[in-house]
Order: C-alpha cells, then sequence, then structure tokens
C-alpha cells in the first residue's frame, strides 16, 4: 500500500511517532515550526484518539459502541455516538453511489470464503453455502441510520468497518494534530494516508503507489499529496488458489463471490482519508470498466491497476480527476 517517502530539514523540529492500533502499525510525521509540541505529549493524545476509535468502532473489541449494536438482536433504534454514526452515514452513502458493491454487513460472506479474523480455508465454498451466508447481508436492507442511532431492519444483521474505519481513525489523528497547531504532517495507518500542508523539504509529500505484486514491493508511482486522503486497495495480498483458480479477499456483496476482473489495485485521493478508504474498496469490486465512470462522473481523483495479457504486465489508468492532480 502507499509508502510515505519523508524528508528531514533544519530549522524546525520534525515530530515522528508510531506505534500499534486496529490490527496494524501507524507512523506520523509532523513539521513543528514553533518548536513548542512535546512529542510526549503529542503522542499520549494521538494514542488517546485511536483508543477512542477503537472503544466506539472495533469489531474485536466486546464492549465497543459496535460490537454492542452487532449484539443487538432487536429492530429497535440503538444510540451510538455522533462519530459511530457519521461513518455509517458515510458508508450508506459510498454503498448507494457504489450501486451496493461497498457493504458492510458482509461479514458472514468474509467468514465463509476464510478472509474473516482468524478465518483460513483453501477450497471455494459451495453455492448453497453462499446462498446462506448471502441472504444474512445486505446493507440496504440490514440497517438504517437515523441521527445518532442504529436500526436493524434484520435483528441478526451486524457491521463490519474495516473498509471505512481505518480511514475514519486517520482522521481522527489529524484532528488531533491540528488541535496542537500542526499544519504540515503526515498520518499513516496500514498504510492508508492523510497529508496536510508540506513535507520537511517544503514540498508536497510525496507517496509511492504500491506495484500490484504479492511477491513485490516496488513502488510503481509517486505522487505529490496536500490537504487529502489517500488509500489503496488491492486483491493481491490476501488469497487462496485452488485448481489454477485465484480467490481473493475482495468479495461483491452483490454476488457473495470473489470478483473476477484483472483489477488488482485501486488508488482514490480525496478530502478525507475515511471516504478514501471507502471508496478505494468500492471501486475495486467494481473493477477499472465500470468504476472509472462513477469516478469521473464524481470528479474522484482515482487510479486503477490492471493486470495485463503477458505475466507481470500492469496497465495503469486515472480518472481525470487523478491526472490533473498529478500532472
Amino acid at each position: 500500500m502507499p509508502l510515505a517517502l519523508a524528508a528531514c530539514k533544519t530549522g524546525w523540529n520534525v515530530l515522528e511517532l508510531s506505534g500499534l492500533t486496529m490490527g496494524t502499525g501507524y507512523n506520523v510525521i509532523a513539521v513543528d515550526h514553533s518548536k513548542n509540541v512535546d512529542q510526549a505529549e503529542l503522542q499520549a493524545a494521538v494514542d488517546a484518539s485511536l483508543s477512542d476509535v477503537i472503544a466506539q468502532m472495533s469489531n474485536w473489541e466486546a464492549g465497543s459502541e459496535l460490537s454492542r449494536f452487532n449484539a443487538h438482536r432487536s429492530n429497535e433504534a440503538f444510540a451510538v455516538s455522533p462519530e459511530l454514526a457519521g461513518v455509517i452515514a458515510a458508508a450508506q452513502q459510498v454503498h448507494d453511489g457504489s450501486n451496493g458493491r461497498f457493504d458492510v454487513t458482509v461479514g458472514p460472506l468474509l467468514d465463509l470464503w476464510g478472509f474473516g479474523a482468524g478465518k483460513t480455508r483453501s477450497d471455494a465454498p459451495s453455492d448453497a453455502e453462499i446462498a446462506e451466508a448471502l441472504a444474512c447481508c445486505g446493507q440496504a436492507d440490514s440497517i438504517e441510520v437515523n441521527g445518532n442511532a442504529l436500526r436493524k431492519l434484520r435483528p441478526e444483521a451486524e457491521i463490519y468497518v474495516s473498509a471505512i474505519g481505518k480511514g475514519y481513525g486517520i482522521d481522527r489523528v489529524a484532528q488531533t494534530l491540528a488541535g496542537f497547531g500542526l499544519t504540515d504532517y503526515m498520518v499513516e495507518v496500514g498504510g492508508d494516508i492523510y497529508t496536510a500542508g508540506l513535507n520537511p523539504e517544503g514540498k508536497a509529500w510525496q507517496i509511492g503507489i504500491e506495484t500490484p505484486d504479492a511477491y513485490d514491493r516496488g513502488v510503481m508511482k509517486v505522487v505529490g499529496v496536500s490537504d487529502m486522503g489517500m488509500a489503496t486497495s488491492g486483491d493481491y495480498r490476501n488469497f487462496f488458489e485452488q485448481d489454477g483458480v485465484r480467490y481473493s479477499h475482495i468479495l461483491d456483496a452483490t454476488t457473495g463471490r470473489p470478483v473476477t476482473h484483472k483489477t488488482a489495485s485501486v488508488t482514490v485521493m480525496t478530502d478525507n482519508a475515511m471516504l478514501a478508504d471507502a471508496w478505494a474498496t468500492a471501486l475495486l469490486v467494481l473493477g477499472r470498466e465500470e468504476g472509472l465512470k462513477i469516478a469521473n462522473d464524481r470528479d474522484m481523483a482515482v487510479l486503477f491497476l490492471e493486470r495485463g495479457d503477458a505475466a507481470g504486465d500492469v496497465v495503469a489508468t486515472a480518472s481525470d480527476r487523478f491526472t490533473a492532480l498529478t500532472a
């Protein structure tokens, strides 16, 4: 996923923070022009922000708001924090805009295909198993958000925000940094990024887009990013093969099966990391042909990387907005 290429320069402090969160790592680089920000205090505030996100949106912490909602087997409204309600409302918008391909209720399908937490398998499930799991999914028919309340249309429905929650966590960290008066910084969590202002060299933050290869962590393209979120979703890290057929963890919620098109990764640049995170997943499910049309219709900056006909070939296709931003 995107790799940050940072530089250092004298004349101010460059603060570097790192840690673990959401089952992955995070890194922060911030330029402290005032030289007045205490790094230990900033680290504590960043960690507290991420802990708040986990307490609201973790599927793995039994006491989180989201876990308690998932355990709530009722059609009655369930009060949640404005932050969780806002993330689910954003997920609903991406769901609608992607023709249902972005779906936060696909947990049963991920578990069935062996891509859930602690789940593995090396063979494809049967048609009957897929149909059974698919009947438990469907965001439009399962949940609704009204103000600061969520409600299940199906009492057994559960929400998984792994494809949007990480981006939201990045945005929360960015808000924390801004609260310390910092204006030039980069936040990275698990490869997704938000940048503000300029890097220590006084340039846009230089972000590398990874080559979509399971065995090569090379950089395909480097772009300058300022005041934007950026996320890449790819199908080349988490998959299994059976009888020469490759099954990736990128599942189409409308079919219950892994995608079969040639699009290997999608990078999205947008106003915040939350939407970049969600749309990268949605557009990868859609694939380049349908996804590019949606990206251009919505004026989104998107880069599609597809497998070519020859082994090792990669074909890049950019949306109009991506081309304009990276020219």
